[in-house]
């Protein structure tokens, strides 16, 4: 989608796979939790469709969907576009799902135009 959360996703899997302790030291066994580790610790990447797959806009949400304020949460369009004037609907919508509001003041990273 030519945007930049890409670079997030990539630095949060990387920083999510360093923190992992794992629960033995042998070599074979070393990594059995790191997947389950990486599921809970690091945020959440959707990607919005439209009813052809294309895709609208990318949200990098808290881990597990939890949201205590204090998470930067991003959302996105193609080319690092504002979402909200198209997906304002769909994004109220995931915020809803996630039991939490989704405001473009905290969400969209670029100051509008």
């Amino acid at each position: 989608m030519r945007h930049a959360v890409e670079k997030y996703f990539r630095r949060e899997y990387e920083k999510a796979r360093n923190s992992y302790q794992p629960a033995h030291s042998a070599s074979i066994e070393r990594d059995i939790g790191l997947r389950a580790h990486i599921q809970r610790t690091m945020p959440l990447f959707l990607t919005l469709r439209d009813h052809e797959g294309e895709r609208l806009a990318t949200a990098m949400l808290p881990p597990q969907g939890r949201d205590d304020g204090s998470f930067s949460i991003i959302i996105v369009g193609p080319g690092n576009a504002d979402p909200y004037p198209a997906e304002g609907d769909a994004i109220e919508a995931l915020g809803k799902h996630f039991g939490f509001a989704l405001p473009r003041e905290r969400c969209y990273p670029y100051k509008r135009n």
